[in-house]
């Protein structure tokens, strides 16, 4: 099972719960190429090839373009990627699982790298705000959706 790196400078774990059914939260997530249509922060996306573990995306969000890779998947519970971009590595893993009649998401992503050294209170501070908001943008889209 991979991992974010917890001894990393910035680290950010959150979980949202989403009332949807477990597929339409999943297939939202996971239909990379379409993340712009839901996500506001997300610019474009394409995923090269088929979801699966050594696939690669470039997607675009907040003036980066991201090269990143599938290091695990497990359909319908996890997907977790990482990537370096401009010095800083992130890795960034996400868990579903089904608690009633909702979806709880779990994201931990940690980044590291001496961009990330330098500048650690404005990265964590940006890094949660972008997750926070892509959660939201999820969990908002999943539920229009019923």
């Amino acid at each position: 099972m991979h991992t974010i790196d917890t001894a990393a400078p910035v680290v950010v774990r959150l979980t949202t719960l989403i009332d949807a059914p477990l597929d339409t939260v999943w297939s939202l997530h996971t239909d990379i190429d379409n993340w712009p249509v839901w996500n506001v922060d997300i610019d474009q996306a394409k995923l090269a090839g088929p979801l699966a573990v050594g696939s690669s995306f470039i997607w675009r969000t907040h003036g980066l373009s991201i090269t990143s890779t599938i290091r695990e998947l497990v359909p319908g519970r996890r997907i977790v990627w990482g990537g370096t971009v401009e010095g800083i590595v992130g890795i960034h893993t996400w868990t579903f699982e089904q608690s009633g009649d909702r979806v709880a998401v779990h994201t931990e992503e940690s980044w590291s790298g001496t961009p990330v050294e330098a500048a650690v209170e404005e990265l964590a501070t940006a890094l949660q705000t972008s997750l926070e908001n892509w959660l939201d943008c999820l969990k908002s889209r999943a539920e229009q959706t019923l």
